[in-house]
């Protein structure tokens, strides 16, 4: 079964699944990645603090967990 993304689902859970999935998460200017605060927040969270909705990130990284 591939790992599911919602709004709830922790960053630094998303990026152990697989790190490839980091310039989704650069392209909507989330660029502290390795920030031990911006790993423990919620896609939710981070989509809303850089001003973007979650909807079109959370279907990117399940269409690329889909796809593994």
């Amino acid at each position: 079964m591939a790992f599911v993304v919602t709004g709830d689902t922790i960053i630094g859970d998303i990026l152990d699944q697989d790190f490839d999935v980091a310039p989704y998460f650069l392209d909507m200017g989330m660029h502290c990645l390795g920030c031990p605060s911006a790993r423990g927040e919620t896609v939710a969270q981070a989509c809303e603090v850089h001003g973007v909705s979650p909807d079109d990130l959370i279907e990117k990284l399940n269409q690329h967990f889909a796809n593994k």
